[in-house]
């Protein structure tokens, strides 16, 4: 089962293109005298600039707390919103920064959203910290170049402004709502965690887009500005194919609502409360169209299963 993530969102940042391993042991003590000095912006809140590194990069990954906030640690499953400024060790020129585009980065910890790198300099960090860090290749893109900024096996360097952390829920709760329609697929209301079960009618699919709660919560809606931090089942209406699901990958999803291209998610995930678990039935005019797309037929009708588990 390949997942479809990097089709449903506009990939607007380097560093969901994660890659390597981290599984090695790396050491991230603070290590001042090692890591770039800033050189402008250096409060909180405030764009940085950062000097090139001196001498040969550190081999391993080390993390700089600049100024510690007073929220909590971080952990494993948390989703987080942070603003970063990230360049080579090389180099004083940034290759990315969400300073610029005022727009923060969102990720779950734990959920393979970002290189291994950030994934260890970040846990365990208070909410309202700045931090920099130094990450290796191999905990970074290793061999892998990424355009002309980001040569292969580049050392990298991040300033990181931790904004906010929401620690998720394992699943959707709230009040069941009646599945009264026989030609709808039936899904499971369990709240354990687990994916849920869903049973496909053998009637015709809808020609229109179909949102309807399966569990209803109290939370507030999603707007189309929010990020939806969420878990979902994704399968094909023609003989009830399952083609992409997070629980199997043990992860969640955060999908930008502004950046979905899937007109028919976007559309069907906007005003719904967070908390909830949601059926979304796609035809194919709000799904891939008449285009073949990863294995997923041309003019197939698509049906989401989403668990909103936090809007950030």
């Amino acid at each position: 089962m390949r997942r479809l993530a990097g089709l449903l969102v506009v990939p607007l940042l380097l560093l969901t293109a994660a890659c390597g391993s981290d599984d090695k042991d790396s050491d991230s003590t603070s290590s001042k005298s090692e890591l770039p000095a800033i050189t402008a912006g250096a409060k909180f809140g405030e764009k940085p600039t950062l000097a090139k590194g001196e001498g040969d990069p550190p081999k391993e990954l080390k993390v700089e707390v600049l100024s510690e906030g007073d929220g909590a640690k971080t952990k494993k499953g948390d989703a987080l919103q942070v603003n970063y400024l990230g360049q080579t060790w090389v180099s004083d020129k940034p290759f990315d920064n969400s300073f610029d585009r005022k727009q923060p980065l969102d990720l779950t910890l734990g959920a393979g959203d970002v290189i291994p790198g950030w994934e260890k300099g970040l846990e365990g960090q208070k909410v309202g910290s700045r931090i920099e860090m130094s990450i290796p290749p191999d905990l970074g893109y290793g061999s892998q170049a990424k355009g002309d900024q980001i040569p292969a096996n580049s050392t990298l360097v991040f300033v990181v402004d931790i904004l906010k952390a929401t620690t998720l829920p394992v699943s959707a709760k709230g009040t069941e709502v009646a599945q009264d329609n026989i030609d709808l697929p039936k899904v499971g209301t369990n709240t354990d965690g687990k994916a849920p079960s869903v049973t496909f009618p053998k009637s015709d699919p809808p020609t229109k887009l179909v949102s309807n709660y399966i569990l209803e919560s109290k939370g507030d809606a999603l707007n189309a500005t929010d990020s939806a931090v969420v878990r979902y089942e994704a399968y094909l209406w023609k003989g009830g194919k399952k083609f992409d699901s997070t629980y199997q990958a043990g992860k969640t999803q955060t999908f930008p609502l502004a950046q979905v291209t899937l007109k028919g998610l976007k559309d069907g995930l906007v005003g719904k409360k967070v908390g909830s678990r949601v059926l979304l039935v796609i035809p194919p005019d709000q799904g891939f169209g008449d285009k073949e797309t990863q294995g997923i037929p041309k003019n197939s009708t698509l049906v989401f299963v989403v668990d909103v588990l936090a809007k950030v």
